[in-house]
């Protein structure tokens, strides 16, 4: 690949990529200066056909648009126990995605960029972080505020987009930027699923073929469950629970009928379905929209 260097980074194509959180703060104020919209896609790598359509669905938003896309696989994240050491890590095959896609920023830090030696301070999240993911993985969202909250600060975009995929995440982020007042806007992409229903991961590539077969279960589950919403959230329950219970392979650590900001399941209205469970090693997540 051959790289000029600019200002700050270096250009691919039309695609400039920065690693230094000063300079990307820099180009970032300069062209919001200019009168443009800079809108921010958070990954951590190992992009596939979800990212793409977060960044599709940047690149269609109103105005003059400048889409940023961060690679960073955030140590704060993971628990002690996870696989930060074995997580995919493609940094070129990530920006020649960026490059197909038409992305013209591109954020991609060190650890030491983002955490100085003796850096200290974190994001508290709030009760809800302990709850479904949390309960499962400590700390976890901690380590996902902090490093988002730091990338609002060096990015300063005013708009920034996740997947529906990973929704707790999606609501506490929502929370932080009321609470913290951040000035920007959070907007929420449906989940990307392969054709048999299996929610599009950077983890999937750990399943092995017998447990690929068997992943698109959770959303079977999910589907199922909440095609019985008429009869109410217990009925959805345990339509969903007689799926997942049919395969002793899987493992399911919690299945949850909850509100649409994840407080306790509703009567009647919107609500969202949420499922975590393992193949083997591999952790795997997902949720539905339910109206009761």
């Amino acid at each position: 690949m051959t790289a000029a260097r600019t200002a700050g980074g270096y250009r691919t194509g039309e695609l400039t990529v920065h690693r230094v959180p000063a300079d990307m703060n820099a180009v970032s104020r300069a062209l919001r200066g200019g009168g443009r919209r800079v809108v921010l896609v958070p990954t951590m790598g190992a992009l596939h056909d979800g990212h793409r359509e977060l960044i599709r669905h940047a690149r269609l938003l109103p105005g003059a648009t400048v889409t940023a896309v961060s690679i960073f696989v955030n140590p704060l994240q993971f628990g002690p126990d996870e696989d930060l050491t074995r997580y995919p890590r493609p940094l070129e095959a990530d920006l020649e995605v960026l490059r197909e896609e038409g992305v013209e920023l591109a954020f991609v830090p060190s650890v030491d960029d983002m955490y100085p030696p003796g850096a200290q301070t974190r994001i508290v999240p709030g009760p809800l972080a302990d709850e479904l993911e949390g309960a499962v993985r400590p700390g976890h969202f901690e380590g996902v505020l902090t490093v988002v909250g730091k990338l609002f600060q060096i990015v300063a975009p005013e708009v920034a987009l996740f997947g529906e995929k990973d929704f707790q995440q999606l609501v506490l982020l929502q929370k932080m930027v009321r609470d913290l007042n951040f000035p920007l806007s959070i907007v929420g992409v449906p989940t990307v699923r392969e054709p048999d229903g299996l929610a599009l991961s950077s983890r999937n590539v750990y399943l092995s073929d017998e447990q690929r077969a068997l992943a698109p279960l959770l959303q079977r589950a999910l589907t199922e469950g909440a095609s019985v919403s008429a009869r109410g959230a217990d009925a959805v329950l345990a339509r969903a629970r007689g799926v997942l219970a049919a395969e002793p392979a899987l493992t399911v650590e919690y299945l949850e009928l909850r509100d649409p900001e994840l407080g306790p399941t509703p009567e009647a209205g919107r609500a969202r379905l949420l499922v975590a469970a393992r193949l083997g090693t591999t952790r795997l997540i997902d949720n539905v929209p339910v109206q009761l």
